[in-house]
Formats: C-alpha cells, structure tokens, sequence
C-alpha cells in the first residue's frame, strides 16, 4: 500500500510538472521568437526552417526604431501616466483597504460588497460615459483620462489587501491606540509596512496593467505627443505601405516589456508569499 501511495505521488507531480511546463513554454516560446525576430533581417523573418538564432545578427534595428516612430515620446506618456497610476493609485488602495480591514464604521460591509460589485461590470460598458464626461470637462487628447481614475485607486488591489491585513493581528491597532497613535499613524507605522510583500505583488499587476493598456489611450487621446507607447508599436503598421516591418515592430515590442520585465523579476518573490497569506476571510 505505501508504495503504491509513493507511485501516485510521483505519477501526480510528474503530470502536474509536465503540464506547468508546457504552459510556461506556451508564454516563454513566443518571447524568445520576439526577441529572435528583432535581431533578424526583413528577409529572413518567414524563412523555412524557421531560425532561432539569426544569421547574421542585426543590431541595427535597435538603433534606427528611435527615428521612425516616436518611440521615446511613447515612452515617456507611458512611463508618467504609469508611474502616477502606481504611486498615488497604491497608496489610496492601501488606505481603503485599511479602512475595510481594521475601522469600523456605518454600512462597511455593505459599501464593501458594493465595490466588489463594479468588478463585474464590462470595461467596454463605460467607454461611451466616460468619453462623453471627458468631452465635457475638456480631457480628451490629454493624458488625464489614463492618470486620474487609477489615483482613486484599484479594486482588486483594494480586496486582496484587505485580506492581508485581516490575517495580521488587531491586537497592534489597540496597542497603538493606547499609545495615542492616530488612525493615519497606525496605518502608516505599522500596517503599511507590514504589507510591504502584498503591496509589491499588487503593484506589478497595476504596473503591467496600465503600462499595456492600449484601449483607454487609443479612445481617449489623438495627437502623437499624446500617445502611449502601446499606441506607437501599433502605428507601425501605417507606417510601412506594403509590408509592415515585422523585426522593427519586434524591436519596439522587446524595448517596450523590459521595463514590465524587470520590475516583475525583481519582486516575483513577493507573489506566492503574499496570496498564499491573504486567504479569503469574511
């Protein structure tokens, strides 16, 4: 009997490993072809047999992206709107998630559930409101209509931060309450720190979110100097007149996921740790 338990055990992580695996080629694969399409020549990109390492290398493409699009304007609205979006959007998140968490306070549950609920309604079901409002209040072809909803901060940031902070302890809030600590002091000292690894987490799915996002930029702005660098890649292709050039369209791609990358390989670690602590709790 143990060992046919230990067979099943080595069958199940056997499967479950071969099925991770294909699924992390499935998203690594296309990468790397990415990557090796950048560093290509025009005429090599639909060669059979495909090559993955390219003969010759071409770095040049790496060099001339920067003058056939605005590839740097695209860049930079990319990066403020993100870095805004991420910034003051995390902390009027970690600040209602706190109030959920720790406060008490009339309705809360209620007015809880009712935030949950905006999840549930289709991003496309307020293109036409918001663009109107935008029209009105003069937004459009502006990058505020990309900063200003994500600085009201991110529902589901909101949720699972609230989950974390329902697993640490109350005891530190009535502590502190003793102590003469305000509720912002609390919240700043002691449980914002604390919920350093939950924050990092969230903050990559925030930052891969808003710095991709190519629906709200392509609605809501006109002018190239308005444009994100979503909305550049994607010019590419009006750009060339017959043939879109796919290794400087690469290009322009691998340039714009590093900084995703980076950020991403940098707090990875925080992920599992984070998730696996902010189990849901009523």
């Amino acid at each position: 009997m143990a060992r046919t338990n230990t067979s099943r055990r080595r069958t199940g992580t056997v499967v479950a490993f071969s099925l991770m695996l294909l699924g992390s080629l499935t998203m690594v694969v296309p990468f790397l072809w990415m990557l090796s399409t950048s560093l290509k020549e025009s005429r090599l990109v639909f060669g059979f047999p495909p090559k993955w390492i390219p003969d010759p290398i071409d770095w040049a493409n790496y060099v001339e992206v920067w003058n056939i699009v605005p590839l740097g304007t695209g860049l930079r609205n990319s990066l403020i709107v993100t870095t805004l979006v991420v910034v003051v959007g995390t902390l009027s998140s970690t600040m209602a998630a706190f109030a959920f968490a720790k406060l008490d306070f009339p309705h809360k549950r209620t007015i809880f559930v009712a935030l949950l609920a905006t999840i549930m309604v289709p991003i496309v079901v307020l293109i036409i409101p918001q663009f109107l409002l935008y029209v009105e209040i003069g937004w459009i072809d502006t990058l505020l209509p990309l900063i200003v909803p994500g600085l009201l901060g991110n529902v589901t940031m909101i949720f699972f931060l609230r989950q974390y902070m329902l697993g640490l302890a109350t005891d530190l809030l009535e502590a502190a309450k003793l102590d003469g600590a305000g509720f912002f002091r609390i919240y700043w000292s002691i449980f914002l720190p604390l919920c350093k690894p939950a924050i990092a987490a969230n903050v990559i799915i925030v930052f891969m979110a808003t710095w991709n996002d190519y629906l709200g930029p392509l609605i809501f702005t006109n002018s190239p100097e308005n444009a994100t660098v979503q909305l550049v890649i994607a010019s590419f292709s009006a750009y060339y007149q017959e043939q879109t050039d796919f290794p400087m369209v690469m290009t322009a791609s691998i340039i714009a996921v590093v900084p995703v990358v980076i950020l991403f390989t940098a707090a990875q670690k925080y992920f599992v740790d984070s998730f696996a602590f902010s189990g849901i709790k009523g």
